[in-house]
């Protein structure tokens, strides 16, 4: 099988900066590199040198990107098709062992974690949406969806990658169908609940993967309770709790969001009309007296995109934390989440701790949800740990 790699050129680090390396971590940036010598073209796959001249291992360079390298392998193997392979039939291997038989959505690689620096690829039944967001693994696009064509026969496979930090990469936006027929809504099964995703328009890859354990905890705990869905989109959350007898309102600003919640409560037999739907701000709607609810659910989008943003994000997730801890009932729950990688675990308590003192209210933490099994964290890359979840209990003070 015919290498990837760049033969012609190398990388070769500054004296000392080969720990990192050393210990693991995926990424070489751009302070730690001597030279590059030799030609090569952005996205190139070239080995990586110490200063003393011992092989590290193998990665895509990028000189526009101040992540210089992101290393494939740690070590001498080859980078070629069959890597590429190995690696996805790994994490498939993964999710099998993992998620329950009667889910079939769910993420197949998650970047780093999976030894595919760059790459997302998630599935929705038949359908498969792939991400890159590294130049290097833009360019392995065709090996990536032959394999996938290959170990999935999949109806369709949508490139899809809107994120900002394209651009230092030298990437550009994408929304294209590489192989098949794209319906304009896609069935899946998540848990044994069905729910529908727009995967061309909707929000991330058209559903939130990443909170189905979250999901089931709320359907348990909100069981014949009042639940408040916040920042709600297509209703997960409310239908896991409705399944359980709960009284659901799920709240979002997107009209089409809310539309298609209310076809999802109809895919799993359930009323639409006994339960309410409301497109509104939801800073505004906490805002409103005289509600109570048993349990609130917020899920917002992330509030800080990037560091300069912490301090104004942060106040955004006080001000929502405040609210609903001000408004859920007494011995009530609220599930509060932070999706932004720049929120730390510590700093997202402190965020909390502070919207508790400020609602007056007394608030226990009774559980510490983090990404599920199909977006895994690698012990040598917590870069790649985003999501943040606190399971709060609310008493008067």
């Amino acid at each position: 099988m015919p290498s990837l790699e760049n033969t012609s050129a190398r990388v070769i680090l500054k004296p000392g900066r080969d720990k990192s390396l050393k210990n693991r971590h995926p990424w070489v940036f751009s302070g730690g590199i001597a030279a590059i010598e030799g030609e090569f073209a952005p996205g190139d796959i070239l080995p990586v040198f110490a200063a003393k001249g011992n092989l590290l291992g193998k990665g895509f360079v990028n000189p526009a990107s101040q992540i210089r390298v992101r290393m494939l392998t740690i070590g001498g193997e080859t980078v070629d098709a069959g890597l590429l392979e190995r690696r996805l039939g790994q994490a498939q291997a993964l999710r099998e062992q993992f998620l329950p038989p009667d889910t079939d959505a769910y993420r197949l690689v998650h970047g780093e974690a999976d030894l595919l620096p760059g790459l997302i690829i998630d599935r929705y039944g038949d359908n498969w949406v792939v991400q890159f967001h590294a130049l290097g693994m833009a360019r392995l696009k065709p090996q990536i969806v032959d394999i996938l064509k290959k170990r999935f026969q999949p109806n369709a496979i949508l490139d899809r990658c809107e994120t900002k930090a394209l651009t230092e990469e030298g990437l550009t936006p994408t929304r294209e169908v590489l192989h098949g027929k794209l319906p304009e809504k896609v069935r899946f099964r998540e848990n044994n609940l069905q729910f529908y995703a727009d995967l061309l328009d909707g929000q991330k890859t058209g559903f939130f993967l990443d909170q189905r354990d979250n999901r089931a905890l709320i359907g348990n705990v909100a069981a014949g309770k009042r639940l408040l869905n916040c920042f709600s989109y297509t209703g997960g959350f409310s239908i896991y709790a409705a399944v359980n007898g709960a009284s659901t309102t799920s709240l979002d600003i997107s009209e089409p969001a809310i539309a298609l919640a209310q076809e999802n409560f109809a895919l799993n037999g359930l009323d639409a009309q006994a339960h309410r739907f409301i497109t509104a701000n939801v800073f505004d709607f906490l805002r409103q007296p005289d509600q109570e609810y048993d349990v609130i659910v917020l899920d917002p989008p992330a509030f800080v995109k990037s560091k300069k943003h912490i301090d104004k994000g942060a106040r955004g997730y006080k001000d929502i934390n405040r609210l609903a801890i001000k408004q859920v009932a007494d011995g009530g729950l609220v599930l509060t989440c932070s999706c932004s990688p720049f929120v730390d675990w510590h700093l997202f308590q402190q965020i909390v701790f502070s919207a508790a003192q400020e609602a007056g209210r007394q608030v226990q933490i009774l559980a510490r949800p983090g990404q599920p099994a199909d977006h895994p964290v690698s012990i040598f890359h917590p870069e790649g740990e985003y999501l943040k979840t606190l399971l709060l209990r609310v008493v008067e003070a």
